[in-house]
């Protein structure tokens, strides 16, 4: 049974496989049995990397079968379709074009495994290209920020550097006063005189200001620091929210991208192990002499050759004979009188037929 089944993913035709050896049937079970078990590795792989790309096992598991047996059908064909001619130059330019489809096959089939056998290596590559992409990326939001910001911490220390400047001034004039009020400076008379007064009453006035001052400035200050913090909340909502982006960066293609960026020996290794499964069959075929088989379908496809051969012959001579035959009875009946007689008279009668209906047709119009 399962032998059975194995000569019909071959290929080949079961009912001339049967009028052969065990030998040639066991040949063709075990190339059927190469493109089966092909079709399941392309099951598989197609399967898998069709669930990184729909993250859902059943969508993957029912197009990994369609691919599989896409696959299958593909395998079945090339090999069936490479004919025993006994030339092996011949047999080599009939499987080329074969060769190179079983070469595309095997390279769609081996990568998305690859990409499983390596599944941690790219792991890694993949973590070390997100952590990369977060700093990128903060780096691009924070520059839309950035500028923002800086106005207004800038704007926050003019703020704050003109109550500086205003404390340094009325810090000026206490030291004045007191000076003067000590002797130590202005008109070095001890006491508080009218000198000590006037630079008292510009003291205070000063520092009234100053007091004024710094109430507008600590509000301004404040509704800044308030609109700094908002930019900030911004800027944390933005890298927030464009993180799980960077986090689902490992689809189908982030992952063939890391598989390149894996040496690459490892790789080629695995795809001349499903190139060598994929073109098996092929080249046994070309390297094995012909056999029983391969005769047994000769004979029957060219006896069907043959045939249609003979049928189309016949036909053709068949039309030739009849061409001649109708010119030799035309020639022999172009003589004759009562033929000519009978045709005169039926011409007549048809001419009359006609001039009685255009005579009636222009009656009419009057």
């Amino acid at each position: 049974m399962l032998k059975q089944f194995f000569i019909t993913c071959s290929g080949s035709d079961t009912d001339i496989l049967e009028q052969c050896s065990k030998g040639e049937q066991n040949k063709y079970a075990g190339i059927g049995a190469t493109v089966f078990f092909t079709a399941v590795m392309a099951f598989i792989a197609a399967s898998y990397a069709l669930y990184t790309v729909f993250d859902n096992v059943f969508t993957a598991i029912v197009f990994g079968f369609i691919w599989g047996l896409l696959i299958f059908n593909l395998d079945r064909y090339i090999v069936s379709t490479i004919k025993k001619t006994g030339n092996f130059t011949d047999e080599l330019i009939q499987a080329s074009p074969r060769i190179i489809l079983a070469i595309i096959i095997a390279i769609v089939i081996s990568k998305p495994l690859e990409l499983k056998i390596f599944e941690k290596e790219i792991n890694q590559v993949l973590l070390e290209q997100k952590n990369a992409l977060t700093l990128a990326n903060k780096n691009q939001i924070s520059e839309q920020f950035t500028p923002s910001i800086e106005a207004l911490q800038n704007e926050i220390a003019g703020l704050q550097n003109d109550i500086d400047t205003k404390e340094a001034e009325v810090n000026a004039l206490y030291d004045t006063y007191i000076a003067e009020a000590e002797g130590t400076a202005g008109t070095k008379l001890l006491g508080k005189g009218p000198v000590y007064k006037e630079k008292r009453d510009k003291h205070d006035a000063l520092l009234t200001e100053l007091q004024q001052l710094k109430i507008e400035n600590k509000a301004k200050i404040t509704a800044i620091e308030t609109q700094i913090a908002l930019l900030k909340g911004d800027y944390e909502t933005q890298v927030a929210s464009s993180q799980p982006i960077i986090n689902n960066f490992d689809g189908l293609m982030a992952r063939v991208n890391a598989l390149g960026e894996l040496p690459w020996l490892p790789s080629f290794f695995i795809f001349l192990l499903f190139l060598a499964i994929e073109t098996s069959p092929i080249i046994a075929k070309l390297l094995a002499p012909k056999s029983a088989y391969d005769y047994k379908l000769e004979d029957q496809e060219t006896a069907v050759k043959t045939n249609v051969l003979q049928n189309k012959n016949q036909r053709e001579a068949l039309l030739k004979a009849d061409h001649a035959i109708n010119d030799r009875i035309y020639n022999d009946i172009e003589s004759e009188d009562e033929l000519y007689t009978y045709k005169r008279k039926k011409t007549r009668e048809l001419m009359q037929l006609q001039a009685d209906a255009f005579f009636k047709h222009q009656k009419n119009a009057f």
